[in-house]
């Protein structure tokens, strides 16, 4: 927290001081040091509830929901008939929620290292955590990287919905845990994950398509706008091993997903044409990443 013009804020500052942001404060609502983590929750004036883990902000009641469509409905919808799907992390629940209103999800998988963030997401953030009471759901408490190592299933969709690259996240970015996710996909599987800030992180981005872009037929990164992240514009990391992001999209059955509890609207932000759209990637990215790109 700090002190702005005699208001009081809740803060973000990057680890090498080239960024600071932060939202206005009504009052700080919980703080726990878990085994892995920091982890804080606030209620700010304009965003709702927030989500910090280590002083980074992690999600927003304001905006969750792009973030939690757009890791989750494009891969989905370019699949088309996945019924087995893995999520690693995505302990508040959000990633789950939108995969599970996909009615020919048979089961989904979620391995989360750490217990109290789904623990205080069910309590502070009951609408973005309500897929933790779908009999679909299988809970694990695990290392996901252990998890993928060890594991001899196969899944139609895995979707990496971690925190950024430091702490408990950072074997998340590494190549022996591809290795372990592109082994343990069925012949048309996708994997989707978390890719970072293309103005803060594209030297990140850069390892995430090169050390796969061997190992899947199709590589891109993919954006989206939000309010939560430095910089507004995030990135997703997309690979499939059959599946094109675009020519192998179907929208059919957008129409026919169940609501969610707290939205009047199917999504938030999330359409057909803004899944076209969102591999287009800015000049300033696109030709740092074009070498992996293979759509």
């Amino acid at each position: 927290m700090s002190e702005v013009n005699g208001k009081d804020f809740v803060l973000e500052k990057s680890p090498e001081g080239s960024y600071l942001f932060g939202f206005g404060l009504k009052k700080k609502l919980f703080e726990k040091q878990s085994q892995f983590q920091k982890i804080e929750i606030y209620d700010t004036v304009h965003h709702g509830k927030v989500l910090l883990h280590d002083g980074f902000f992690m999600l927003s009641e304001r905006d969750e929901a792009i973030y939690h469509e757009m890791i989750s409905h494009v891969p989905m919808f370019v699949h088309g008939t996945a019924k087995k799907v893995l999520v690693i992390g995505g302990g508040d629940g959000g990633t789950a929620r939108e995969i599970l209103r996909h009615p020919g999800v048979e089961s989904c998988t979620m391995v989360e290292i750490d217990g109290v963030v789904v623990d205080v997401c069910k309590e502070f953030f009951p609408q973005v955590a309500e897929s933790f009471s779908n009999p679909k759901l299988n809970l694990i408490i695990d290392d996901g990287v252990a998890f993928m190592k060890n594991t001899q299933e196969k899944f139609d969709v895995i979707v990496i919905d971690s925190t950024d690259p430091i702490g408990p996240a950072t074997p998340l970015f590494g190549e022996d845990f591809y290795a372990d996710v592109f082994r343990c996909l069925n012949e048309e599987g996708i994997v989707v994950a978390q890719g970072e800030s293309p103005f803060y992180s594209l030297e990140m981005q850069q390892k995430l398509l090169s050390m796969n872009f061997k190992k899947f037929q199709w590589t891109s990164m993919y954006n989206f706008s939000n309010l939560t992240y430095p910089g507004g514009l995030w990135s997703f990391f997309f690979a499939s091993k059959k599946k094109h992001p675009i020519l192998d999209f179907r929208s059919e059955g957008m129409e026919k997903l169940p609501p969610r509890s707290n939205m009047d609207l199917p999504f938030h932000y999330y359409n057909s044409e803004v899944h076209k759209a969102c591999f287009s990637l800015p000049e300033f990215q696109r030709s740092r990443l074009v070498s992996w790109i293979s759509i």
